[in-house]
């Protein structure tokens, strides 16, 4: 029977966790997040893109607690407003910004703008204390609605329709989501190929020393 590995999740949110454990359930690994640990200095999400900052927050957590992490960065790009929000997308409205001021202020940079396309874009860094990481990437294509529907998800979720359900994220049920989403693409990604995954781990993981006990220094007392 394979050991257990251990994977960090490199967030406290207990919803992220649940998803993933949900999803490596058939594998030999025991999952934890970063409330399992003491506190950690928080890390400098600075990086130009999606890719930069899931690496960071992996390989940052990977080396300071010495196990694999796990981390994802995802926001919202659309066309006409030349990328943005981007990696900024849960600080467009500010740092303490609800998800309805950032929508809010979405729909009035986006008036009067024929060009609705935008996307939802998901990168999951997958680290080894090393530094060495594994990279996986999704997008979900969709339009900015002109108003926002329907009150689950979160973020951006109410005013991104996405057109072969003919409804916002808002408006799907977690499961629906889940199926189209951009995170959910990636993580189907990471499982399915999960098996190669660990392999992989245990080739980067560093190797623990190994010290034989002898009394070999003491006889030379």
């Amino acid at each position: 029977m394979n050991e257990l590995l251990t994977l960090v999740i490199a967030t406290g949110n207990p919803g992220k966790t649940v998803e993933i454990r949900d999803l490596l359930k058939d594998f030999p690994i025991d999952i934890k997040n970063l409330d399992d640990f003491g506190p950690l200095p928080p890390v400098l999400e600075d990086g130009d893109t999606f890719d930069e900052n899931a690496y960071k927050k992996a390989s940052f957590v990977s080396s300071i607690l010495g196990y694999p992490a796990l981390a994802d960065d995802s926001g919202l790009v659309v066309d006409a407003l030349d990328g943005a929000p981007g990696v900024y997308s849960a600080r467009y409205a500010g740092e303490n910004a609800t998800d309805a001021q950032r929508y809010t202020k979405l729909l009035e940079e986006m008036k009067g703008q024929s060009n609705r396309k935008a996307a939802f874009e998901c990168v999951i860094s997958l680290a080894v204390p090393s530094g060495a990481a594994l990279t996986y990437e999704a997008r979900c294509e969709g339009l900015i609605a002109e108003e926002p529907r329907g009150d689950g998800g979160f973020g951006y979720d109410p005013v991104f329709y996405y057109p072969p359900l003919k409804k916002t994220f808002g408006q799907l049920s977690r499961a629906e989501k889940s199926r189209v989403s951009h995170r959910g693409k990636a993580l189907r990604e990471l499982r399915d190929e999960f098996d190669k995954v660990l392999i992989w781990i245990r080739q980067n993981m560093p190797v623990q020393a190994k010290f034989n006990c002898q009394n070999d220094a003491l006889n030379d007392y």
